[in-house]
């Protein structure tokens, strides 16, 4: 086991390098000069947008900055400073992190809870009326685009009946974000609805739950223990990459409700063209993909005896 992860370790090296310079050259081919943004409609003359650029780097070529964004992000875990007000990333970071990751963290229970509930329920019940029911509940939910579920929600539950604020305040309370973490989460429940329900009915029609049967052991430990660990298998690697996906995905669910988190301040680095910021922020969500894939990778070896790791 631990050589397995030190090789993994090691392979995210090169995937980490690359992943970062695919989103650096991403980043910084945008439309636009954010140094000529930051004067706004006033302008500036040519010698000032040339010693403002020379202060922040982006006059040298995009290999040099490149070097230079990943020498100090790896040696002092600088990001750099925001364009427009010379803030530290780091700061910006520190202040959004926590809120997105308290609302990726709530839809995360959410979808986690009522959709391993819904798949158990339409697995051991395939083909009869519940099962159809959520089916057909869950076929409604993926149908529906986030931003037009963010918006019912809002309308319905803000405007018409007032049980919710429409916007979150500056530093969020957990009861604030459920509503958000109902529109963040929504869509992932469904597929792990399904996939829950098509793996528990396809292991229920296998040769071991058959024997588990003829064995006369109990019924709740045919499903809780031969059933249940061996349908999570695909359906913990699909939370494993949601977990990291809530986080990115979080941009139209913080701009629906106004929430100041990750989400939010990725789509107004893309606006204003903020490209330090942009890949600071993208470039921890890539650390958090990395780091949950790993873990799901571990877990699957206490799901499943039979996988093991050299």
């Amino acid at each position: 086991m631990g050589r397995y992860v030190a090789r993994r370790l090691l392979q995210m090296i090169p995937v980490f390098f690359g992943t970062t310079l695919l989103i650096f050259l991403m980043v910084h081919s945008l439309p636009g000069d954010p140094v000529l943004a930051m004067f706004g409609d006033k302008g500036a003359d040519p010698a000032t947008l040339a010693a403002k650029r020379h202060e922040l780097g982006l006059d040298k070529s995009l290999p040099e900055q490149y070097f230079v964004y990943m020498r100090d992000m790896i040696l002092h875990l600088d990001f750099g400073d925001q364009i427009r007000n010379g803030r530290p990333v780091t700061e910006v970071l520190g202040d959004a992190f926590p809120i997105t990751l308290q609302l990726a963290a709530l839809a995360f229970v959410f979808e986690l809870t009522f959709g391993l509930a819904l798949g158990i329920i339409g697995g051991l019940r395939a083909g009869r009326l519940a099962d159809n029911a959520i089916l057909l509940f869950t076929l409604l939910i993926m149908s529906i685009p986030v931003f037009v579920l963010g918006y019912i929600i809002k309308m319905v539950f803000a405007f018409n009946l007032g049980w919710i604020s429409p916007n979150v305040s500056t530093v969020p309370q957990w009861d604030e974000l459920i509503a958000p973490a109902v529109v963040l989460g929504g869509l992932s429940l469904a597929y792990v609805a399904r996939l829950t329900r098509t793996s528990m009915a396809e292991n229920l029609r296998s040769d071991y739950m058959r024997t588990a049967v003829a064995k006369g052991l109990p019924k709740r430990r045919i499903i809780g223990v031969h059933l249940m660990r061996n349908s999570m298998i695909p359906v913990v690697t699909l939370l494993g990459t949601d977990l990291g996906a809530l986080m990115g995905g979080a941009v139209v669910t913080e701009q629906i409700f106004n929430i100041k988190g990750i989400g939010g301040i990725i789509a107004e680095s893309i606006s204003r063209r903020e490209g330090t910021t942009l890949v600071g922020l993208v470039t921890i969500l890539v650390l958090v993909y990395l780091v949950t894939s790993l873990l799901i990778d571990l877990l699957y070896a206490v799901l499943d005896p039979r996988i093991r790791y050299a």
